[in-house]
């Protein structure tokens, strides 16, 4: 249970933190938002100290459509993903969120990545629940609407999606080769076939949150997620702009490649391919750097019509180029048949 401590460990944690040290060894740019995840998840596992009666127990958060619906116990859409059963179930999570948090959070840039995980996470518990009340009403059992259930899973399976969902490249799930945009739905089933104890509603939202994010970016681009997305970069300067001031180093841009990429495949170079480009345009109130269906300023909320942007198309980019989606706005229809014929021919 993730509310004891003190118990036997058989290794596991001892094989993460061996594991997730020799990987950020590795990086040139770490991943803070991805190592503050997993270490936060680390802790509420533990509960060293005094934290052991602080935290509340397992019970008090896992998430329970019937609990939080008639307690209107919100706290239970946030903490469960941080409690795990046990060390095998924490192992695992911890792992699958350090290879997809290097990935996305290298490509979108820590600010962007930290508000994407906070609305997957709202989004997948938030259906999770939405899904439980509804199959038990159709189905007349109180199991899906009663069941409670833990940990990061929901957001992984999101996650999952995100950096898959435009990829060509192939996956590797349990020993199956799948295309790699299909691989969350052959671990959804593969994953309930192995382990019949695992929430299949907790997954399945988190695949429709993901969907959600990557098939609606105009909704995100504005709202309440552009509210969290602002949020995020706030908090993220007011930490960052401090520290590099007193190394005295300018604040590295945040780079600004997303989605792509194989849970099966990965380049010679250490990247993926398959991402998404957006075109940019900078703010003239304050230079930040906005995604191109972003119709405000992400930053300070400045209007882009009326003078309140400029296009961006620097000399030498901070960050890496790549070649834009096929089927873009800006993309010739011979420009589409020439990069598909590429890109079967490669």
């Amino acid at each position: 249970m993730a509310g004891r401590r003190g118990g036997r460990s058989n290794g596991m944690l001892l094989m993460l933190a061996l594991h997730v040290f020799s990987q950020f060894v590795q990086l040139e740019r770490k991943p803070p938002v991805t190592a503050a995840l997993i270490l936060a998840n680390v802790i509420v596992y533990l509960r060293p100290g005094s934290l052991h009666e602080v935290l509340p127990s397992i019970e008090e958060v896992c998430l329970s459509p019937y609990l939080v619906l008639r307690n209107f116990d919100v706290k239970r859409l946030l903490l469960s993903a941080f409690y795990h059963v046990d060390e095998a179930h924490l192992f695992y999570n911890m792992i699958s969120l350090l290879w997809k948090g290097v990935q996305l959070e290298g490509r979108m840039g820590s600010p962007k990545f930290a508000s994407m995980v906070a609305l997957l996470l709202g989004m997948s518990h938030g259906l999770m629940v939405l899904l439980g009340t509804l199959v038990s009403t159709l189905t007349d059992s109180p199991a899906p609407y009663t069941s409670c259930a833990v940990g990061f899973s929901a957001l992984l399976f999101a996650l999952k999606v995100v950096l898959n969902h435009n990829s060509p490249a192939n996956a590797i799930v349990y020993g199956f080769v799948v295309p790699a945009r299909f691989a969350a739905w052959a671990e959804l089933v593969l994953v309930q076939m192995f382990m019949p104890g695992a929430s299949f509603l907790g997954h399945l939202s988190g695949i429709l949150a993901g969907l959600l994010y990557v098939r609606a970016p105009r909704f995100f681009s504005s709202g309440i997620g552009a509210l969290v997305r602002r949020s995020a970069n706030w908090s993220w300067m007011l930490v960052t702009r401090p520290l590099w001031f007193l190394l005295g180093r300018p604040s590295p841009p945040p780079s600004r490649r997303f989605g792509g990429g194989s849970v099966g495949s990965r380049n010679e170079g250490g990247g993926s391919g398959g991402g998404i480009s957006f075109q940019m345009w900078r703010c003239r109130a304050c230079t930040y750097e906005n995604w191109e269906p972003a119709d405000s300023c992400e930053m300070c909320g400045t209007p882009r019509s009326g003078g309140g942007s400029s296009s961006f198309s620097p000399t030498a980019p901070p960050w890496p180029q790549h070649e834009p989606l096929p089927g873009s706005p800006q993309t010739s229809a011979e420009a589409i048949r020439q990069a598909r014929i590429a890109r079967f021919t490669r």
